[in-house]
């Protein structure tokens, strides 16, 4: 259960938003845990313009709620669906041959062109801008996209000058739609280029106030055990005595998938190694919190429930309470959400 602090939720999006003219919502994949259709709808309440969706697939659920333009943000491929009867669907481009395949469709698609940056995920190269300029009076051109690295002192710099390299090109450069850009960095790059710049925010604004939300999960039923006492699945013995949970929330919901992990320093790489160490040993920290701590799995989550250690000398929780998840959200879903 994702249980929401609605007022204070809706007032960290509001204050969010205005500190941010122009910002444009993302709203994709599992809608970072409260859901697309939701997001849209609370997209549509701050009055915003456009919002951008993951995929092509997304768009539907996100045009019956929200009334603005859809930005589709992964590129547009030969055979996606274009959505021709919705004007208010904006698709990426980043590769010539698509844009000239959709140059030649006589509706003029809208589209944004991606241009490639140092995060090489997908983009047109800067020695193809004059090729692209030259086929925008066969489409609608709404402007150059930008995905920019998450951090470091070289964002700005980059984006300044793969905007000089469009402006050198002789290319329409009004509008550019960036991601990961501070609100500073944006007005520095608004003013430098004369530019209309649209900020592409996720996280930051969804999740960034995590004190308005907080994930439970239901104590199902809870097993006095005994050292040596057989358990679960694949019937491992007790270590020693103590209590095992079942508490709701699975694989289903997204409990213990992981992304890779980000470490970059020393501590984060140790911190990795040992958590590889003892899974190898079929130890594995759960997101469950109990008495103030995350608690350890006694096997590995089932679909819709996981067993929980916990040792004696710790009060257990007695069934129908509801104890405090420690999940990320953009990989969660939750079977309720309660708003309060």
């Amino acid at each position: 259960m994702l249980s929401v602090d609605a007022d204070a939720w809706r007032e960290h999006l509001r204050s969010f938003v205005a500190a941010r003219p122009g910002i444009v919502p993302v709203t994709k994949g599992n809608g970072y845990g409260f859901g697309n259709v939701v997001l849209a709808t609370e997209a549509k309440a701050l009055g915003v313009d456009t919002l951008a969706v993951g995929t092509s697939e997304e768009v539907p659920a996100v045009t019956a709620q929200f009334p603005g333009d859809v930005l589709v943000l992964s590129p547009w491929r030969p055979g996606d669906d274009l959505h021709q009867t919705d004007e208010r669907v904006v698709h990426t481009v980043s590769r010539l041959s698509d844009l000239e395949i959709l140059a030649g469709i006589d509706h003029r698609p809208r589209v944004v062109v991606d241009l490639l940056t140092s995060v090489r995920r997908h983009g047109i190269r800067t020695d193809q801008i004059g090729v692209v300029a030259s086929l925008f009076n066969r489409v609608r051109f709404e402007g150059w996209a930008l995905h920019l690295p998450l951090d470091g002192d070289d964002q700005l710099a980059e984006a300044r000058a793969l905007a000089a390299q469009v402006a050198a090109a002789g290319a329409d450069h009004d509008r550019l739609w960036v991601s990961h850009l501070s609100a500073a960095n944006a007005a520095t790059l608004a003013v430098e280029h004369s530019a209309d710049i649209r900020v592409r925010i996720g996280t930051a604004l969804w999740l960034g106030q995590r004190t308005t939300f907080r994930a439970r999960a239901t104590v199902l039923d809870v097993h006095a055990i005994r050292r040596g006492e057989r358990f679960g699945y694949r019937q491992r013995r007790a270590a020693r005595a103590g209590f095992l949970l079942v508490i709701a929330g699975g694989t289903a919901h997204g409990i213990a998938l992981e992304a890779p992990t980000p470490a970059t320093s020393i501590r984060q790489r140790a911190v990795a190694v040992a958590k590889g160490g003892l899974e190898a040993f079929g130890q594995a920290l759960s997101p469950f919190v109990i008495g103030g701590k995350q608690r350890w799995f006694a096997e590995p989550p089932h679909m819709q429930c996981s067993l929980v250690w916990l040792p004696t000398g710790v009060n257990p929780p007695t069934v129908g309470d509801e104890v405090d998840v420690d999940v990320r959200m953009t990989t969660t879903t939750f079977d309720r959400i309660v708003w309060t």
